[in-house]
């Protein structure tokens, strides 16, 4: 079989994401389904020192994701989600971690100090 085209993998990648997300929880299918969307769409005429990052990074999520999902079995299901760490977070851009907030309201309804958020 010929090597699949850097296209076609990130293709197979995103749509075994999108696959993935069918076993989210309703209420939050829409929400990572929007920011797979975005993330990928935004990334599309990227460098390709960033799309060797990009691509390992939600390849990471992806299988992390079926992990959390128990695809290989209901018994090995783990609850979803992971915290981040400190280093983690210090990795990321200014705009990642505005980004990663507006997605943690989106997701809980709530900043993090338990107000509502206002609409």
């Amino acid at each position: 079989m010929a090597s699949r085209t850097h296209v076609q993998r990130v293709r197979l990648l995103y749509k075994t994401i999108l696959r993935l997300h069918r076993g989210l929880p309703a209420e939050i299918q829409p929400l990572g389904d929007g920011y797979v969307r975005d993330e990928f769409r935004r990334h599309k005429g990227c460098v390709e020192s960033e799309a060797i990052i990009f691509l390992h990074e939600w390849t990471r999520y992806a299988v992390s994701l079926a992990e959390q999902l128990g695809l290989k079995g209901p018994h090995t299901g783990q609850p979803l989600g992971r915290y981040l760490q400190q280093e983690d977070l210090e990795k990321l851009r200014d705009e990642q971690v505005c980004q990663l907030y507006e997605l943690m309201i989106a997701a809980t309804g709530k900043p993090p100090d338990g107000t509502t958020k206002k609409t």
